[in-house]
């Protein structure tokens, strides 16, 4: 009887030991020797979900379409500032831009507080070669330790669009054994709206194709329509581009292991669309890719993700360890469903230069979203930018002429954005490109309040320097006298113009980090 006892405490505590190193091998997998993922991702610029993966069939996109097709998109995916330099700054940091300091664009010298921690800095630090293919757009430069930076012009002419398979392909081939991180930042949809350039895309779409503009611009008109053409064309483009992209990966035999993410900065460059908090310029479409590893063909209708969860799901992807002081969540967890994505998802915006210097703030949680004007009471200055066409390359916003015509609800709606409301509330269930402002309708004053509080009190976790009478004072002081002593943006050509909003606004975020 004692030595049965005997045998079974022993197999007892065999099969305990078993479960240990089993658990051991599972929670240690990315980290005990066991091949790292390579990693691919993929930034394009200036559109909305206007792909074949999310329902538009006017474009052709069979590329991005097969990476939605054997992996994860995501209906809900927003950034954190319709802007590029901004959005980037948070898909590299994994900060919101007025924690990280890229409040504007790296053009007009808008720059980080420091050198915080980021995607390529992090994956140096665990073994990866790290290399960039496109502009960069984040200040300063050096803070992004990338081994490999070809194509470093913003390339907006979309010339030698297959120079960045080629690159790419050069890149990876160098990498040898060693696991791999590039960043591939195409052009398309850029403007100018370029419809083919030197041969691509192989299908146009023209304006005949096209019945209506996009659905948030409410005019549609034949020059609307033809320039949504010549987005579309772009979109076209894009996808081809990245097809030359993936096909030089598969010829390098690393495909099966590679992480890929595919998103755009931001929404289109159409009116109420980019340098706005509405839903154009905030959404973007977000698809994840990882043979074995993520279930294809999952679309997460509900859960809503954020620019913010780039860097923890290539942290997630890497390691075990859980990279500290990030507001993110891993899209890997979202995709597998153990984690159901955030609650609210939140936004900033400043327009990006000292010109059109404009501060915004919004929220959306499931149905209801908050749009917070700071500076309301004076015009957005913006606006004029779409209606008057001052730049001969932004042709896409709808004119003064094309708004006159416009019924009277449509009307309002351009109004209410040339001069916004300190608050603009709509339901995005019954009206998702926000065209009816329920901010003074009693029926919805006690959930406007609620999303006032969620917004007021991530701002002030969050420790937006606008929430700081002194700040907004200096910071509003700086741009004034910027635009007096350099009008029209003729800073950009003063080598040693150099704002200083990062030493007051970066000691006012960094003080209690």
């Amino acid at each position: 009887m004692k030595e049965l006892l005997g045998n079974r405490f022993k197999l007892i505590l065999s099969g305990l030991l078993l479960l240990v190193l089993m658990a051991s091998c599972e929670s240690g997998l990315k980290s005990s020797g066991e091949t790292k993922p390579n990693i691919i991702l993929i930034v394009s610029e200036d559109h909305g979900q206007d792909l074949g993966a999310y329902g538009n069939s006017i474009v052709t996109t069979p590329n991005i379409d097969a990476l939605a097709e054997n992996g994860v998109l995501f209906e809900n995916a927003y950034t954190t500032y319709s802007v590029c330099s901004p959005s980037r700054g948070s898909i590299l940091t994994g900060l919101y831009p007025h924690q990280n300091g890229q409040i504007g664009l790296a053009t007009h010298d808008f720059e980080m507080y420091k050198a915080f921690d980021n995607i390529p800095f992090y994956l140096k630090e665990e073994g990866y070669s790290t290399g960039c293919l496109g502009k960069l757009h984040v200040n300063p430069e050096s803070a992004f330790p990338f081994d490999f930076h070809e194509i470093e012009s913003s390339n907006f002419a979309k010339e030698k669009m297959g120079d960045y398979a080629v690159k790419a392909s050069e890149f990876i081939r160098a990498a040898g054994e060693q696991p791999f991180f590039l960043m591939v930042n195409f052009p398309d949809a850029h403007f100018p709206l370029l419809r083919k350039v030197e041969g691509l895309p192989t299908i146009e779409v023209t304006g005949d194709n096209v019945s209506s503009t996009l659905p948030f611009v409410g005019a549609n008109t034949e020059r609307l329509r033809e320039q949504t053409a010549d987005y579309y064309s772009q979109i076209n483009r894009l996808d081809e581009s990245i097809g030359m992209l993936l096909d030089s990966l598969k010829a390098t035999g690393k495909a099966e292991n590679t992480l890929i993410i595919f998103l755009s900065d931001h929404g289109a460059q159409f009116s109420r669309g980019k340098t706005t908090n509405y839903e154009a310029g905030l959404k973007i479409p977000l698809i994840v890719n990882w043979p074995g590893k993520l279930t294809g063909g999952q679309v997460m209708h509900d859960e809503l993700v954020s620019v913010i969860d780039i860097f923890p799901t290539i942290v997630d992807a890497v390691s075990d360890q859980k990279q500290s002081g990030l507001p993110g969540k891993s899209l890997l967890a979202v995709g597998k469903g153990k984690d159901s994505g955030h609650e609210y998802i939140f936004a900033g915006g400043m327009i990006g230069t000292a010109k059109y210097f404009y501060p915004k703030r919004s929220v959306r949680g499931k149905q209801y979203k908050l749009i917070h004007n700071l500076f309301s009471g004076t015009p957005d200055p913006y606006f004029s930018v779409y209606t008057d066409h001052i730049y001969p390359t932004v042709l896409s916003g709808t004119s003064r002429e094309e708004i006159a015509s416009l019924s009277d609800e449509l009307k309002e709606v351009y109004e209410r954005w040339e001069n916004p409301p300190a608050f603009e509330f709509y339901d995005l269930e019954n009206d998702p490109w926000e065209f009816r402002n329920l901010a003074d309708d009693p029926n919805y004053k006690e959930e406007m309040e609620r999303l006032k509080r969620v917004l007021n009190n991530w701002r002030i976790d969050t420790r937006d320097p606008f929430m700081d009478s002194v700040n907004v004072k200096m910071i509003r002081e700086e741009v004034d006298s910027i635009n007096k002593y350099y009008p029209d943006h003729s800073y950009q050509k003063d080598s040693s113009f150099h704002w200083r909003y990062p030493d007051y606004f970066g000691r006012y975020v960094l003080e209690e980090n």
